[in-house]
């Protein structure tokens, strides 16, 4: 009986070449557009008044650049008013530039929606406490989102979600 002193197993079947990992690279982070308005300050110079209603809206997309470059924007709203009118309307797109390769183009959009946005979101969140304390109130501090349930819920309601090619 022959023994191998490599101690490896002569019925090796040869190496499959590995299928390259997944890989992302943030290539950059921005705001994309950005307004703060705040209308009424006269009015509300005797004193904030009674307690703001607050509308915050939250959406996102993506566009593809190239093959392997992608924008994931979170879109941003929010607007704060009283008796006295609104005391300020916030627009922010904050979008991130995402370089993605070896992701399966199934994953590829929930990645895009879900992933990226999840990743830009602490950077959007000190934006817009620092932009609500600079415009003369209190900072706007948000909760997390949930950006995995809002995809789900675009998706229930039938609303396109795929990829925006790039138009110039």
């Amino acid at each position: 009986m022959a023994q191998s002193t490599d101690g490896g197993d002569d019925n090796k079947t040869p190496a499959s070449p590995q299928t390259p990992g997944v890989q992302v690279r943030v290539a950059g982070q921005y705001i994309k557009d950005l307004s703060f308005e705040n209308p009424n300050v006269r009015k509300l110079l005797g004193g904030p008044g009674e307690k703001p209603a607050l509308r915050v809206e939250v959406n996102v997309n993506a566009t593809k650049l190239n093959d392997a470059m992608f924008e994931s924007a979170i879109l941003f709203k929010a607007q704060a008013s009283s008796k006295a009118g609104v005391i300020y309307d916030l627009e922010l797109a904050y979008a991130g530039l995402f370089e993605i390769q070896n992701l399966p183009e199934q994953a590829l959009e929930p990645f895009l929606l879900i992933n990226c946005p999840s990743l830009l979101f602490p950077f959007l969140r000190r934006i817009v406490a620092d932009l609500t304390r600079e415009g003369g109130f209190a900072p706007l501090l948000l909760d997390p989102i949930d950006f995995a349930a809002l995809f789900m819920q675009r998706q229930q309601q039938g609303q396109p979600q795929a990829i925006q090619p790039k138009t110039n």
